[in-house]
């Protein structure tokens, strides 16, 4: 049987919010990943199932090896038709903010929400959200929130109404999460969840090919370029660094979600524990992934000089200015974390 780590009055207090419901509206992150959108179209498939009128809202394009998705088709991109997502947002009478902690992680949509005295249901596995929800279901613990979409569920006693296409959205989720259950993965509660999905007539084998052999002509050739030429290797601080400009994106004809898993590939040098890629989005906008093994937290290298968060082995943030200033900082990290980083 599955743990109930959700308290019980936060699911009452979702259930009684959704008794008196009509329009519910999901939102999810800037640069929407895996898990963002997988729990996302999981919990609009359910509340669809349940009579609600739902609508998905995201700040900016989804990677289009996520196209599959069922429902996917029907997410409004706040950054395409800024216009008539504002109108589905003042529309709404519930908010379920899924997979980030704070208004600001929903860009310009979030000062539209902050605005508003509609209700917000927080579902949620980051650090330390701010206290603007009216339900705060966070568990940092969770591998994913795709992990506590499918908790929610099942302690609503509803898991008998998940469909093989919303079991589809939450392995998807779960498995981009976890690296394919790489890291954050190593509870038992996770794979009772997995069996319950199989359960559900999913093929596991397939959504990974869908995810992970997926990608364009451009991204083989980019990886190989990254490789050779790009990346520095830290061998007395067991790190290393990608580095990839906004000119060098461009002449790879980089698609959305092309350059997606290219910092987990320094992990597989030997003894290196901590990886960085930085990706300058715009000219002067610098995207910071960071991963790592074992203890060394990602989380607070984002926090203390990236301006960002997330999980101890996969966080991000973003640096203003030119490439060199960003490797400047990440080598003050290195410096920062020697320590932790050698022993």
């Amino acid at each position: 049987m599955l743990e109930k780590i959700i308290d019980e009055k936060n699911i009452e207090a979702v259930r009684t919010l959704l008794e008196k419901s009509e329009k519910c509206v999901i939102l999810t992150h800037s640069r929407p990943d895996g898990d963002a959108m997988g729990s996302s179209l999981a919990l609009a498939g359910f509340l669809k199932a349940r009579g609600k009128d739902v609508s998905v809202v995201v700040p900016n394009e989804f990677p289009p090896f996520l196209a599959w998705l069922s429902g996917i088709d029907n997410v409004t991109i706040y950054e395409k038709t800024p216009a008539s997502a504002d109108e589905i947002l003042k529309a709404a009478d519930l908010f379920f903010c899924l997979d980030f902690n704070a208004l600001s992680r929903i860009d310009a949509a979030g000062n539209v929400v902050a605005e508003l005295s509609t209700k917000r249901v927080l579902i949620d596995h980051h650090l330390a959200p701010e206290p603007t929800f009216d339900i705060s279901i966070s568990h940092p613990e969770a591998c994913s929130t795709s992990e506590l979409v499918f908790r929610l569920f099942w302690q609503m006693g509803a898991a008998d109404e998940v469909t093989k296409e919303m079991a589809e959205c939450i392995y998807a989720g779960i498995m981009t999460d976890t690296g394919n259950f790489a890291y954050a993965s190593g509870r038992k509660d996770i794979y009772f969840i997995v069996a319950e999905l199989i359960s559900k007539g999913i093929d596991k084998d397939l959504i990974y090919r869908r995810v992970f052999y997926n990608y364009s002509f451009g991204r083989m050739r980019l990886i190989g370029y990254m490789m050779y030429k790009k990346l520095q290797y830290f061998p007395k601080r067991n790190a290393a660094l990608l580095t990839l400009t906004y000119e060098e994106a461009q002449n790879f004809n980089c698609n959305k979600g092309d350059t997606e898993g290219l910092v987990n590939m320094p992990l597989q040098i030997k003894g290196v524990r901590f990886t960085c890629f930085f990706r300058e989005e715009t000219p002067g906008k610098i995207n910071v992934s960071l991963r790592s093994v074992d203890d060394f937290p990602c989380n607070k290298v984002a926090e203390m000089f990236f301006n960002g968060g997330g999980h101890k082995n996969a966080s991000g943030g973003e640096v203003r200015g030119p490439m060199g200033k960003a490797v400047k900082i990440f080598k003050q990290v290195l410096e920062e974390y020697s320590d932790e980083l050698t022993k």
